[in-house]
């Protein structure tokens, strides 16, 4: 696997130390696929990521937003060792799904269903960063008035 080194671009930029981390952690990736997830656009400003938790009950799984990371984590209890398996296929294992949230992406539900797990997540940009038109005002000089109708006035 080929690997990027992001080192020389941190010398020639400043402030921008978040989207270097981004992508650093972008280039490492996550070294599970468990559990499997989609992400879909929604709307316009709305977002769905849906995860494949067959097995866990609501109370088995966390979702928590900190510093524009969202992560889902799933406890399994201790599983019942009297059971014998055969053949065991299906993962119950515990996880940890971390995403990376943009500027003003917020959480606004979360439903288990059918062993789907639906988060959903619009951005609100705040009314004071959203573009405005500005009206352009007309700085042409007002017409000379006729000194000769002011006199007759």
């Amino acid at each position: 696997m080929r690997t990027i080194d992001f080192s020389p671009l941190y010398r020639s930029v400043v402030g921008f130390d978040r989207l270097a981390a981004l992508l650093d952690a972008a280039a490492a990736g996550e070294s599970t696929g468990y559990p499997p997830y989609n992400i879909e656009t929604v709307g316009e400003n709305a977002y769905r990521i849906e995860m494949a938790v067959a097995g866990f009950k609501p109370d088995e799984l966390n979702i928590e937003v900190k510093e524009n990371v969202l992560t889902v984590q799933g406890r399994k209890a201790a599983n019942d060792d009297s059971r014998k398996f055969l053949h065991r296929g299906l993962a119950e294992r515990n996880f940890e799904r971390r995403f990376q949230l943009a500027d003003y992406v917020v959480v606004t539900e979360a439903d288990l269903s059918d062993g789907l797990l639906l988060i959903s997540l619009k951005r609100e940009v705040p009314e004071a960063k959203k573009a405005r038109r500005i009206e352009i005002g007309s700085a042409a000089p007002a017409a000379p008035a006729i000194e000769g109708d002011a006199q007759a006035a």
